[in-house]
């Protein structure tokens, strides 16, 4: 018996219903599996009034912080952040255009002024390696901080619905 099926039917409301099936062999999935489970939760994400609906974004490129499951999407891909690279994104995701110098940023993300305020550009640096160098996420102020970009769009999603 073959374990692999799809079942596609359309709602009266307009809606799709996709059922898939692959076998359950107990083994993780494969690397298209996994794709393929990537994408749904990425075209679902965008249901927005019951159609689909792109998110907002300027220059394509979209920023994405769950803090809920302490989660962030660049682009509709998962990027696995630590715990001090979370805390430090959606601290300026939540004041979009406020320049932070480095001493705010410690006393606000770390809570403590026991490290050095290197520490601040070392953890702005591997964010914008993991976020994608090219784009502009995290803007430098010169002689005074840091501010999230205002050329990309950024979105934080407070409710788990």
């Amino acid at each position: 018996m073959d374990d692999r099926w799809v079942g596609v039917s359309m709602e009266d409301d307009g809606g799709m219903v996709v059922t898939i099936r692959l076998e359950g062999s107990g083994k993780p999935p494969d690397a298209d599996a996994t794709r393929l489970l990537r994408l749904v939760r990425r075209i679902a994400a965008r249901q927005v009034d019951g159609g689909t609906k792109p998110a907002p974004t300027r220059d394509g490129h979209l920023l994405r912080v769950v803090p809920y499951a302490r989660t962030v999407y660049c682009d509709g891909r998962e990027v696995l952040l630590t715990r001090r690279e979370f805390d430090l994104l959606r601290h300026l995701a939540d004041h979009p255009r406020r320049v932070f110098t480095r001493n705010q940023l410690l006393d606000r993300v770390w809570g403590h002024p026991f490290t050095g305020a290197r520490s601040v550009d070392v953890h702005v640096r591997r964010l914008r390696v993991k976020l994608g160098a090219d784009l502009p996420v995290i803007t430098t102020v010169r002689g005074v901080g840091y501010r999230l970009g205002s050329a990309m769009s950024v979105e934080v999603v407070d409710d788990p619905a």
